[in-house]
């Protein structure tokens, strides 16, 4: 390691001998804007440091960088590196510095760099926006689409970098595999996936005739099932249990309060920008909905005051206008929605709460409302819903409301 080099700025000059030479300053000024630690910093320079060594060794020019070298020189030059001096050899490291030449627009452009899109990429990007551009369909489900027809492409692959045609073999083994692990629920996600792509395909001009009988739904009656819940007292017991010393604990509270008291999908949580928030009018607006529409909500007191917190106390400095940023390099990108389930989750293995998802929030939250006396279609309106029917699964919480409409058991004395 270069140990010596005891800040990011003692390494300039460093690549003056090198291909990479005049994109240094613009490389550690990017680091630096994005937030990386100091070490971190220190690391990624090296890394190109040594990659520019590299090139100056073996003749390499300016012009002749590209995807293809920086692979090589991962993949190929580091597991038998012999450059003479201390240089940074980390596998993980160095791909990771040299992944973030790509971050620089007029950097890439000039390094005229080759990002390689394999053909099962490029498929899902052009089913993505088939279903985006012709479908409609919400940022939630598209992904969830294309992770499905991602993993059934994958066991398509061609050993020469294309993609098999579907066959109805193909596709039987897919589902056939695909429900042995999945439940009735999940699996009519997973068929409706697949019709959805053979209709893109369709689309497309292929005939999907004798593939689309293949595609049979599980066994999955409608309202079913009863809504998983938590009481109000563990809402309250997950609500607590953030605080010092766990990390990012301010930005969990916020975001555990806009889950549980206004009912927002993580989706919903991730989208929220600053402008979003209406101080005045104590309001917060929903812009990135699943049903694509704008929705006001009020922004309750112990929302708001746990927002305030995290925005003054440990909110990073950045650029973007998200209200939920990474607390991490680069800092100024938005928080995805893993990280508002993994937030929800650990707040559950602290409470010792058998549950795992997020959604289980919206549940509560309309069951409050049922037990103060409401009614679905206040139920619907809490939680936004187009549609009554969408709300109807709550009809069997409702157990005042049951209670008055149930009769005697036969042969019972009442």
């Amino acid at each position: 390691m270069i140990n010596s080099l005891s800040t990011p700025q003692s390494i300039t000059g460093l690549l003056q001998d090198t291909p990479l030479a005049r994109f240094e300053s613009t490389y550690s000024e990017m680091l630096a804007e994005q937030g990386y630690a100091i070490g971190t910093q220190r690391q990624y320079l090296g890394s190109l440091l040594h990659f520019g060594r590299w090139m100056a060794a073996n003749g390499l020019l300016e012009e002749d960088l590209n995807g293809v070298l920086i692979v090589r020189f991962v993949d190929e030059h580091l597991p038998i590196c012999a450059c003479p001096g201390r240089n940074y050899r980390k596998t993980n490291t160095v791909r990771a510095a040299l992944r973030k030449l790509y971050s620089i627009e007029e950097v890439a452009v000039i390094f005229k760099v080759e990002v390689q899109i394999d053909a099962v990429a490029r498929e899902l990007d052009k089913f993505d926006a088939f279903l985006r551009d012709l479908r409609g369909l919400a940022d939630n489900t598209r992904l969830q689409r294309r992770r499905i027809i991602g993993l059934l492409l994958d066991q398509a692959r061609d050993p020469r970098g294309g993609i098999y045609p579907l066959n109805t073999t193909m596709l039987r083994d897919f589902i056939a595999t695909t429900l042995e692990r999945w439940s009735p629920a999940s699996a009519a996600v997973m068929t409706g996936a697949l019709r959805a792509y053979l209709r893109y395909r369709a689309y497309c001009g292929d005939d999907v005739s004798t593939l689309m009988p293949v595609i049979v739904s599980p066994a999955c009656w409608r309202l079913a099932s009863l809504p998983e819940t938590l009481s109000s007292e563990e809402v309250e017991r997950v609500l607590g249990s953030f605080g010092p010393p766990l990390p990012s604990w301010r930005r969990g509270v916020a975001i555990a309060q806009c889950v549980a008291r206004l009912g927002l999908r993580a989706s919903e949580v991730v989208g929220l920008e600053l402008e979003d928030l209406n101080w005045n009018d104590g309001t917060i607006r929903i812009r990135r909905s699943k049903s694509h529409r704008i929705d006001l909500l009020p922004m309750l007191p112990p929302v708001g005051a746990a927002i305030v917190d995290y925005l003054h106390n440990e909110r990073p400095a950045c650029v973007s206008r998200q209200v939920f940023v990474r607390h991490v390099a680069p800092v100024e990108k938005p928080i995805q929605k893993r990280v508002v389930a993994s937030v929800l989750n650990a707040a559950y293995q602290r409470c010792d709460l058998p549950y795992t998802r997020v959604h289980i929030f919206r549940h509560s939250l309309a069951t409050r409302v049922l037990d103060a006396g409401g009614t679905l279609k206040e139920v619907a309106d809490v939680l936004r819903h187009r549609s009554l029917d969408t709300t109807q699964i709550y009809a069997k919480l409702d157990e005042r409301r049951l209670s008055a409409v149930a009769m005697p058991w036969p042969g019972s004395l009442s």
